[in-house]
């Protein structure tokens, strides 16, 4: 039998994340008792592109009905699968400093399905001790617990000289994915997904056009 040549289309990144976008959008549409809605119904509500949400959706399949458009729960539910949110994932967060605190206590992680299992921490002020259920633990003791825990997903919070060790560590824990707020950009093998998050940077990306408007 004759091998297919077919390979499936490489989704954009910029897909991905308006996925996250749209499936609020249609929580919020739920939520408002809304049943079905069309492409161009869910774009001049949220302030979106119709022709931009037909082509995201293309990549995934055929979700619209024509005559109807979407019907809202069950598109919803669609996104969650694909997105992988139809099920918890367990995150380590590495560092408990301010922002690691704040981090911890948002709350939109647990709406989303991702729950902190635990929090790694080497100050020996908070090792051993609970936040709210979680235990500290120090990075000694990190893959032991990754592993316990079945995480695979982390959140770097930590000062930008410990961040590449630290998630160097991750990694070799088992570690398949790393969302890091250090200030620094990381190496990682090509396997393991990283993302940055800067948050001096998006303030300067402010500032710039805030300059610019002043000129």
């Amino acid at each position: 039998m004759a091998r297919s040549n077919y390979r499936p289309p490489k989704i954009p990144e910029m897909t991905i994340r308006r996925l996250s976008v749209y499936t609020r959008c249609l929580v919020q549409l739920e939520e408002d008792g809304v049943k079905t809605v069309s492409s161009t119904e869910l774009a001049e509500r949220f302030s979106l592109n119709s022709a931009q949400v037909r082509k995201d959706l293309a990549y995934f399949g055929e979700f619209g009905v024509r005559g109807i458009g979407y019907y809202v729960s069950g598109l919803k539910a669609e996104l969650k699968r694909i997105l992988g949110l139809d099920r918890e994932w367990a995150v380590a967060l590495v560092g408990f400093g301010n922002l690691g605190s704040a981090l911890f206590h948002y709350k939109g992680f647990g709406r989303q399905g991702f729950r902190i299992a635990v929090v790694i921490d080497d100050d020996p002020g908070k090792i051993g001790r609970e936040v709210d259920g979680v235990p500290i633990v120090s990075s000694r003791d990190m893959a032991r617990e990754i592993k316990a825990r079945a995480v695979q997903i982390a959140i770097v919070a930590v000062p930008p000289e410990a961040a590449q060790i630290v998630t160097e560590q991750l990694v070799a824990a088992g570690i398949k994915a790393v969302l890091n707020f250090a200030p620094t950009r990381l190496r990682v093998a090509r396997d393991i997904r990283l993302k940055n998050v800067d948050l001096s940077i998006e303030l300067e990306t402010l500032s710039f056009y805030l300059a610019k408007g002043g000129r």
